[in-house]
């Protein structure tokens, strides 16, 4: 059974753990900064222009919003609030990262988190600190570098070279690509990564 990505579905938006669905099925959470593309690439997966909402200015994503993701009733695509927007007051952004934080550490069927950053900028220290509360004994970890379309080919490989070094020396195991949303590149690799992880956990 493979995912239909392009008839994803809008469910909810919740501001509280407390109002999630019930702990139960099968989610994938999409995180990344706030200026990193992450709505662009979650409309890209699901060859959807305005699934995830973009907007001009950054970090309008403050909300853990869930999608549908059939065939399957019971999987969901999570796109969790943007973090370290500069432009809030540090009350929200410290709301956000709580909401963020939470969810990470304590949903148990999160299978799997794709960690969007700029490949121009990966791994900043808010993104080192989101890896803290990923639960990555029971969850994998996938990180696509967006924005490759500012870098030559070969520039863009070595920075995703760079980002997989600092991972291991992290000790932190997880898959990486490139990827363009403007481009539509690395989109396919994408889909078929995720479609892997939901087949492969429907068979264990």
């Amino acid at each position: 059974m493979q995912p239909r990505f392009r008839e994803t579905a809008f469910m909810r938006g919740v501001a509280q753990l407390s109002q999630l669905p019930e702990d139960a099925g099968v989610e994938i959470a999409f995180a990344g900064r706030s200026n990193a593309g992450k709505s662009s690439a979650l409309n890209a997966l699901c060859g959807r222009k305005a699934l995830a909402r973009v907007g001009r200015t950054p970090g309008r994503t403050q909300e853990i919003n869930l999608f549908s993701l059939p065939p399957a009733e019971h999987w969901r695509l999570v796109d969790l609030p943007g973090y370290g927007f500069a432009k809030v007051s540090a009350g929200k952004r410290a709301e956000w990262d709580q909401l963020l934080g939470a969810y990470l550490r304590t949903r148990q069927n999160l299978i799997g988190l794709v960690l969007i950053m700029d490949i121009r900028r990966p791994l900043t220290d808010l993104d080192r600190q989101l890896l803290e509360w990923v639960p990555l004994e029971r969850c994998r970890l996938h990180c696509v570098l967006t924005k490759a379309d500012k870098l030559s080919r070969q520039e863009a490989d070595r920075q995703l070279r760079k980002a997989h070094g600092e991972l291991e020396v992290m000790g932190v195991e997880a898959t990486l690509q490139t990827f363009s949303s403007l481009k539509n590149q690395g989109v396919d690799d994408l889909r078929g990564l995720l479609g892997d992880w939901l087949v492969d956990h429907e068979s264990d």
